[in-house]
């Protein structure tokens, strides 16, 4: 996934910081319009996290962005939702930490399928992270987006984690550009994120794009 050592870019849907004063059509069209930039802009993942919606919604939301990145680089993956990745198309699903064993989601999946995996120490990495094609690693730095007691891992907790997997980990949580560096020299192969990919608020309710600058940006932050 990174032999050209590029940084594996992710981003992480969020309709309701996205377009937080769209009503439910708005904000769906406003997803696709971001979905369209990040093909755009070659960001490798776009993992579709919209947790309220109903199966049925959500799989016609992730159906319409497999469309949308058909014949491009970018992959389609789902949080969590093995059963409306796998009915809707989607390249991949996404695990939680408290979720199915990647062994027994990797037992009914196609070949090529991508199963990733979140993870919270070394230890996690090397035992729940096994088999997954990515794990994502978090939360690094503290972050508006999680509500209540967090546990940090930090810069020297990411790199245990590095240490610990086998397969390319990519960092979430608090990601800034001047973090960026941090994050790549701890061995991090890439960056999972929802804020960084909201275009810059211009008093527009739908803030899915331009952002072909910052990918670029995070892009250079990563030493090749």
């Amino acid at each position: 996934m990174a032999s050209d050592r590029r940084p594996i870019l992710c981003l992480i849907t969020d309709r309701r910081r996205l377009c937080p004063t769209c009503g439910d059509d708005a904000a769906v069209r406003c997803l696709l319009a971001q979905t369209q930039e990040a093909v755009a802009c070659g960001v490798n993942f776009v993992q579709i996290r919209e947790r309220e919606m109903s199966g049925d919604a959500l799989a016609g939301l992730v159906a319409a962005s497999v469309a949308i990145a058909r014949g491009s680089a970018t992959r389609i993956i789902v949080n969590d939702r093995l059963d409306v990745a796998l009915a809707a198309g989607a390249d991949g699903v996404h695990l939680r930490s408290d979720s199915v064993p990647v062994s027994a989601a990797r037992r009914i999946v196609p070949a090529g399928f991508l199963i990733g995996r979140s993870v919270h120490d070394a230890a996690e990495a090397a035992s729940e992270g096994a088999g997954a094609d990515y794990p994502i690693a978090g939360t690094v730095f503290p972050t508006s987006s999680k509500s209540g007691e967090v546990r940090v891992l930090g810069v020297e907790g990411l790199a245990g984690v590095v240490r610990a997997a086998r397969q390319p980990v990519l960092a979430i949580g608090g990601m800034t550009l001047d973090r960026l560096p941090a994050v790549a020299a701890a061995g991090a192969a890439g960056i999972a994120a929802i804020g960084l990919f909201l275009a810059e608020d211009r008093g527009l309710p739908c803030r899915s794009g331009p952002f072909r600058e910052s990918v670029l940006t995070y892009t250079r932050a990563f030493p090749r």
